[in-house]
């Protein structure tokens, strides 16, 4: 019986390591590198999704935010300026142009009323997405205190409402005919400030009601102030609830015009109905001197019934604070990361 020889085992061939072209095969630790790097790419390589042809894959501008960052988003401050001033000035020139020449027209304190709420109305549908649609020194006070405005807007924001109304009430005040004065009043030394003062705002013996009775009955200083505070208070807490982003906005317009007319029905008998510091600044700047000396109360009254209806919203009606992202605040500041979209 034959024994298996040892050195024909130890000559037995070694497998083969080179590869059909002849050459040599790649070592085991670089197979397995390189399987490795292929499995890697295989896993960072995203397939481009099937896109739907109906589909339209828009590209937006985005870039993320650091906490503690301020957003600043919508209409530039120059913007909304130039849209409280064309608000204002709109107000002002239909509101005021009626009432000057009621007495010609044989129109009514309904009329006046009406004109300046249909007015207020056309303006914020016009350009309220802009700025707010404030047109009102006192709106834009109860606005800031309510949380709806940053108080820094409120200075410019006066500003630009004041030069709206005069520039509105100039306009009116240099077309007046130079013989109309003195043919209505009967008076051949009445000048064009005469005929202006009949839109200015006043108590006393200056109000509506003292001039219809000849002076026997008026309306004092502390019934003026009165009237404007509480009309005012009611006006601003309208405009605040029915912009208020839990209400029906679509509606807003309609229901702070409608509230213009009928509370200036019930404060035109008693100061010539005001409720608006710029429109009563802008009548008096072109009426007699005792309209400036009175103007004081048309400033006062309307912020305090601004006040007034920013503190009462602000304590029962407001949105939480984390909630509190309103259509008319130009800047947020982040809490968190944030991820910006800017649509083109």
């Amino acid at each position: 019986m034959s024994q298996d020889n040892p050195d024909k085992a130890a000559a037995s061939p070694e497998p083969d390591t080179t590869t059909a072209e002849g050459a040599p095969a790649p070592a085991p630790e670089e197979t397995t590198a390189a399987a490795a790097a292929e499995e890697v790419a295989e896993q960072t390589t995203v397939a481009p999704e099937e896109t739907d042809e109906d589909v339209v894959v828009e590209e937006l501008d985005a870039y993320v935010v650091p906490a503690g960052t301020v957003v600043v988003t919508g209409p530039t401050l120059v913007a909304r300026l130039g849209a409280e001033a064309f608000g204002t000035f709109a107000l002002a020139l239909v509101g005021l142009g009626i009432a000057l020449y009621t007495g010609l027209s044989q129109v009514d304190g309904l009329a006046v009323a009406l004109g300046f709420g249909i007015a207020v109305l056309a303006a914020i549908i016009a350009v309220g997405h802009v700025s707010g649609g404030h047109f009102n020194p006192a709106v834009t006070l109860g606005a800031a205190i309510g949380g709806r405005t940053p108080w820094k807007d409120v200075l410019p924001y006066w500003l630009a409402q004041l030069v709206g109304g005069i520039l509105a009430a100039a306009i009116l005040f240099i077309t007046i005919p130079s013989t109309l004065p003195s043919l209505i009043t009967q008076d051949t030394e009445a000048t064009a400030k005469t005929f202006f003062t009949n839109v200015a705002n006043g108590f006393g013996e200056h109000s509506p009601l003292a001039t219809a009775s000849s002076g026997q009955v008026e309306f004092s200083l502390v019934i003026g102030l009165l009237v404007e505070i509480v009309l005012t208070a009611v006006f601003v807490g309208i405009i605040l609830g029915a912009t208020d982003r839990r209400s029906a906005n679509v509606q807003a317009p309609f229901a702070i015009g409608l509230a213009l007319a009928v509370l200036l029905l019930v404060a035109t008998p008693v100061t010539n109905g005001s409720l608006n510091p710029a429109r009563s600044t802008a009548a008096a700047i072109f009426s007699e001197s005792w309209a400036l000396g009175q103007l004081w109360l048309f400033w006062v009254a309307p912020l305090v019934g601004a006040a007034l209806a920013g503190l009462i919203y602000r304590a029962f009606a407001a949105e939480p604070v984390e909630d509190n992202l309103l259509e008319e605040d130009d800047a947020y500041v982040t809490t968190d990361d944030v991820l910006v979209v800017s649509e083109r």
